[in-house]
C-alpha cells in the first residue's frame, strides 16, 4: 500500500514462484516425474510416443491456459504446468531420438540454440530476462517456452552422457549435481550473473532429477533398482502434491521489481 501511495501505480505481481530452496526441492521431484511418467506412458500403457507426446501436449496447453488466467503466482496452478511440461519436453527430445532417428549431439546442439534464441528475442523485446518481473502475458509466454526448452534440451545432455557416453544413472546424476555446486559457488563466491546462474541450474535440474528417476525406476540388468514407473511416478506425485500445499500454505505474493 505504501509503494503505491508512493509510485502512483497498482503493484504488479509476479506470476512465478520466488526461487527458495523448497523451489529447487520441488523443481527436482517435477523433473523425475516427468521422465518416469512419459516412460510409464508410452512404454508401460502401450501408448507409444506419438499418441502420448498428443495427448500430453493437449493436456499441457489446458494446464497453461489455467495458468495464464492467473494474476499472480498460484502455486498448484503453476506446478501442474512446470509436472506436464518437463513430460511434453522429455517425449519431444524422446520423439526426435527414438522415431526420427535425430542423434542425441544433435538435438542437444539444436535445443541449445533454440533456447539461446528465446533468450536473445525476450531480451530484445523486453529489456530483462528476471524471472522477478513476469508480471505480463507476453513475457510469460516466452518464460513457458524457455522451459519447455531447458527440459527438452536437458534430456537430450541427460541421456547423451547416460546412455550414449555409457556413464550410468548414477554417475550422471552426481556429475551434474556437481556441475550445480559449482555453479551454487560461483554464485554465492564469485558473484555469478544470477540470472545466467538461475537458467544454467534450471537446465541441470533436468538431467539430475531425471538420472536419480531412471536410477529407481529402470531395472537391475539397465543399472537401476528396479522400482518400476508406476511407483517412482505415484512417489514423487505424492511429494510434489504435500510440497505444493506446503507452498500455498506459506505463499506470499511477490511485487514485481519493476513494479
Amino acid at each position: 500500500m505504501t509503494q503505491q501511495f508512493l509510485t502512483g501505480l497498482e503493484p504488479r505481481l509476479n506470476r512465478v514462484p520466488r526461487v527458495t530452496v523448497d523451489f529447487w526441492l520441488i523443481k527436482l521431484l517435477a523433473v523425475t516425474m516427468g521422465e518416469t511418467a512419459a516412460d510409464y506412458l508410452a512404454v508401460n500403457m502401450g501408448l507409444g510416443l506419438t499418441l502420448t507426446s498428443l495427448i500430453m501436449a493437449a493436456v499441457l496447453v489446458g494446464a497453461l491456459a489455467i495458468q495464464f488466467l492467473q494474476e499472480r503466482y498460484v502455486p498448484w496452478a503453476y506446478w501442474i504446468a512446470v509436472v506436464l511440461i518437463s513430460v511434453v519436453g522429455t517425449l519431444l527430445t524422446d520423439n526426435l531420438s527414438d522415431n526420427l532417428g535425430v542423434p542425441l549431439a544433435v538435438s542437444t546442439v539444436g535445443f541449445s540454440i533454440a533456447l539461446a534464441l528465446t533468450f536473445f528475442v525476450w531480451w530484445r523485446m523486453e529489456g530483462t530476462l528476471s524471472i522477478h518481473s513476469i508480471y505480463t502475458a507476453r513475457r510469460e509466454q516466452f518464460y513457458w517456452l524457455a522451459i519447455l526448452f531447458t527440459f527438452a534440451l536437458g534430456t537430450a545432455v541427460g541421456d547423451l552422457i547416460a546412455e550414449q557416453f555409457g556413464f550410468g544413472y548414477i554417475t550422471t546424476g552426481l556429475l551434474f549435481a556437481g556441475v550445480i555446486v559449482a555453479v551454487a559457488i560461483a554464485y554465492f563466491g564469485f558473484r555469478l550473473n544470477a540470472i545466467l546462474a538461475f537458467w544454467v541450474a534450471y537446465i541441470l535440474t533436468r538431467p539430475l532429477g531425471a538420472s536419480f528417476g531412471d536410477y529407481l525406476s529402470q531395472p537391475a540388468e539397465y543399472g537401476g533398482l528396479g522400482f518400476g514407473t508406476i511407483y517412482t511416478s505415484c512417489l514423487f506425485l505424492i511429494a510434489i502434491a504435500a510440497t505444493v500445499i506446503y507452498m500455498t500454505v506459506n505463499y506470499q505474493s511477490e511485487v514485481s521489481v519493476e513494479a
